[in-house]
């Protein structure tokens, strides 16, 4: 990402969560009063997640094969646990961007982490590897999500979610991020991502669940398939 482009964003970022009070401020009665909302999100979710696992399974097959390529005793998808709506725990899918033993190596990179907050990012991850780097910085890694918005853990656009581990760290505040279902895609993926904070990452989460809509949910959609053309710091 250029310079002038960087600062744009942050600009930006800085704009949206300037809105957003740093004190506690969503309730989960409130959030739950978009049922209308809530009901049509489902339903556009499984018709939309459906059609895109057919159409992209050309995609998803090559993708498949260039990892088994590259590492043929390591598998094609990775499983991890993550902390989704309210706390609870499901298995996420995606595509193995590392390297078949990375859990065990992280702890020896945690004090590498270039993201202040409770997420771990690092820009030239060891672990990552050679087909893992590409499919990261387009977000082709993410598709297998398809399935989990399919069957009902994720939703297409939403926060998010987090690893056990970070959810350990959350404070009250953090956790009002999960009050709605976690997305593939969000405010944060199309705002700089990897540029923007754990703490702005949480406003962004915030501002998203006060101002959700359908429409606001197309544009994110939109905009995420312009980010995944041009990357913008997915690493």
């Amino acid at each position: 990402m250029s310079e002038r482009r960087s600062q744009h964003v942050v600009d930006r970022v800085q704009l949206v969560t300037a809105t957003v009070d740093d004190e506690i401020c969503l309730s989960k009665e409130k959030v739950a009063l978009h049922k209308g909302y809530r009901v049509v999100k489902r339903v556009s979710d499984i018709i939309l997640s459906a059609a895109g696992l057919l159409v992209i399974s050309p995609i998803l097959l090559i993708v498949a094969i260039a990892i088994k390529v590259e590492d043929p005793a390591g598998p094609v998808f990775f499983s991890q646990m993550r902390v989704g709506t309210d706390g609870k725990l499901f298995r996420m899918y995606k595509f193995r961007s590392m390297a078949t033993d990375a859990e065990a190596r992280l702890e020896a990179l945690i004090a590498k982490n270039e993201v202040d907050g409770a997420m771990f990012k690092m820009k030239d991850d060891p672990r990552v590897t050679r087909v893992g780097r590409f499919i990261r910085k387009i977000s082709v890694d993410e598709l297998p999500q398809l399935w989990n918005v399919l069957n009902g853990s994720m939703s297409l656009v939403g926060p998010r979610p987090c690893l056990p581990r970070e959810y350990e760290q959350y404070t009250d505040y953090d956790k009002q991020r999960l009050l709605v279902k976690p997305g593939c895609t969000g405010l944060w993926q199309v705002s700089g991502r990897n540029h923007v904070g754990f703490v702005d990452m949480v406003k962004l989460d915030i501002y998203y669940i006060q101002h959700r809509s359908l429409l606001g949910d197309l544009k994110i959609m939109f905009r995420t398939v312009g980010v995944m053309i041009f990357p913008n710091a997915a690493y």
